[in-house]
């Protein structure tokens, strides 16, 4: 019984760090630009804290990236704009905006940096909590990619929902008018 109990747990030692080599990267870059390639319409992709929690769902992978948040969300746009298949839904936790610099250092230097970034764009603001139980609702049917960063601000999560970017909301809205006639 004792030698049975040992091999149960090298099996799961062993597998618990085949779970984790697929989540921590070398190179988070290369693994993201392989897994937006494969990315499309109502696929998820988050730019997290280090306070983020790991997601249990299979269709939910999780990169740790060691990098400072603000350079992963340059990269991260910079590659979506770049691909001609998607664009990014910005959204944002509606907390972020109350959350004051004396509880949190760093936070208005932050959000100054993130607006720049995001000038332009489209941005949703979200209780953090609605947000994930998007993020899991679509899980159940679509992959979703976390990045996860070395950040340590609360509430600076960004979530991008991929749309075609090459068939507008426009497009499909008249397409479906016309089905409908």
């Amino acid at each position: 019984m004792r030698r049975f109990s040992k091999l149960v747990a090298l099996i799961l030692l062993v597998a618990g760090n085949s779970v984790m080599s697929q989540n921590i990267s070398g190179n988070w870059q290369e693994d993201f630009k392989k897994e937006l390639l494969l990315m499309g319409h109502r696929n998820w992709i988050l730019i997290v804290d280090a306070a983020y929690p790991l997601q249990s769902k299979p269709a939910i992978k999780t990169i740790y990236t060691g990098e400072d948040q603000l350079k992963v969300i340059k990269e991260v746009l910079d590659a979506i704009d770049d691909a001609p298949h998607v664009f990014p839904e910005v959204f944002l936790d509606r907390e972020i905006d109350y959350v004051p610099e004396s509880e949190a250092k760093g936070i208005e230097n932050y959000k100054t940096k993130l607006w720049e970034m995001l000038y332009g764009r489209t941005v949703i603001k979200d209780m953090h909590e609605d947000l994930i139980k998007k993020v899991d609702e679509s899980a159940k049917t679509f992959n979703v990619l976390v990045l996860k960063t070395r950040l340590t601000i609360p509430y600076t999560s960004v979530f991008l929902r991929l749309n075609c970017g090459y068939w507008s909301p426009e497009q499909e809205g008249k397409m479906r008018q016309r089905i409908d006639r």
